[in-house]
């Protein structure tokens, strides 16, 4: 669950506590879009929040580790390439938790686009997209993060804070904005609360993936991703460059089939992109990543420490495979300003990061 279509340069957000997303003006009451997310809101409260417990395994942990071209956890931990995944009570980096608690449907049971949808309002308000949100890692009385830590038991919690009917007044598009909490708690306590907002837009019809409208662009692939960070003063600038390989592997960790990720046909001829996009929550991983890699302390030898108070994010624009873009964290103080710049300079994702 990703970015869509270039429309997300038209949306603007807030965060999901206070209103889940904001868009230029909501529909009149009578509207389709008005009624159903009504009775999708009703829905769920009635269900009530939904919880499971997992085991957090190390494997994939390791996997997420190698998927990021990262030969290691943290500095100077062992290195993951071609050894043993991490052992028992490793904490988790920031982000990680996104591979954990993954979908799990029959494919009869998923949407056209791949995606499953087991929180999706009612047709036609079909077609998911990951916009934005917030992560935060609470503290406990003496100010320490509550890390999650590979072979715990996990429980998640999820449960809807919001559905809203909206329009886009450039375009007149219809699309239902739904606020989702997820809270992650070990026998310690919450860990990690997890707040993101879904855009629900009107599907697609199947047959126009005959018509694109997006001329194909002859593929480019030179070489494995890669990563090199630039720091100047207290701005550091991160060049990124994700392959079809990095995104599929991202998408096997977290289960998730949407096809935009992987499926150039259905990329180019149904939704109207270039290429294949790459995710919005690998793109989050990315800014925590270089948050924690550049900080001055490290956490010192505790590497539990490496954790934000929280983090606020949105997208804007899509980013592709094989392109090659730029993460800008400029530190103020307690707070970190972060923008992702795509190749010509459109930012795809702004996000601000507050710790200790």
């Amino acid at each position: 669950m990703s970015f869509r279509t270039p429309l997300l340069k038209h949306i603007r957000h807030a965060r999901v506590q206070k209103r889940p997303f904001s868009i230029h003006h909501a529909l009149r009451s009578d509207a389709p879009a008005a009624s159903i997310a009504s009775s999708f809101l009703s829905k769920f409260q009635s269900l009530g929040p939904q919880s499971r417990s997992q085991v957090l395994d190390a494997n994939q942990l390791h996997l997420l580790s190698l998927t990021l071209n990262r030969p290691s956890l943290y500095p100077n931990s062992p290195s993951l390439s071609n050894a043993a995944a991490p052992p028992t009570n490793s904490p988790l980096p920031a982000g990680y938790h996104l591979v954990y608690f993954t979908p799990a449907f029959l494919e009869n049971e998923l949407g056209a686009d791949g995606t499953d949808t087991s929180y999706n309002p009612e047709s036609p308000f079909t077609r998911r997209m990951w916009a934005g949100g917030e992560v935060s890692w609470p503290r406990n009385a003496e100010g320490k993060p509550n890390p999650l830590l590979v072979g715990q038991e996990v429980r998640e919690t999820t449960k809807v804070l919001s559905a809203e009917p909206k329009i886009v007044r450039k375009t007149g598009e219809e699309m239902i904005v739904v606020g989702v909490q997820k809270e992650f708690e070990n026998e310690h306590g919450v860990a990690v609360i997890d707040r993101r907002n879904w855009v629900f837009r009107k599907a697609l019809p199947i047959s126009s993936g005959s018509s694109s409208t997006t001329p194909p662009t002859q593929d480019k692939y030179s070489g494995p991703a890669s990563a090199s960070t630039i720091t100047s003063g207290k701005t550091h600038t991160r060049t990124l460059k994700q392959t079809a390989v990095t995104l599929f592997r991202f998408s096997a960790l977290t289960f998730n089939p949407h096809k935009i990720h992987y499926s150039t046909p259905w990329t180019r001829g149904v939704e109207g992109h270039r290429d294949i996009v790459v995710h919005g929550p690998l793109n989050l991983i990315s800014i925590l990543d270089l948050w924690r890699d550049t900080r001055k302390n490290g956490g010192g030898d505790d590497p539990a420490l490496m954790l934000p108070e929280s983090i606020s994010y949105r997208a804007t624009s899509p980013l592709y495979a094989e392109d090659t873009y730029q993460i800008v964290l400029n530190e103020e103080a307690d707070t970190g300003k972060v923008e992702i710049f795509t190749p010509d300079g459109t930012v795809a994702m702004k996000a601000e990061i507050t710790s200790t």
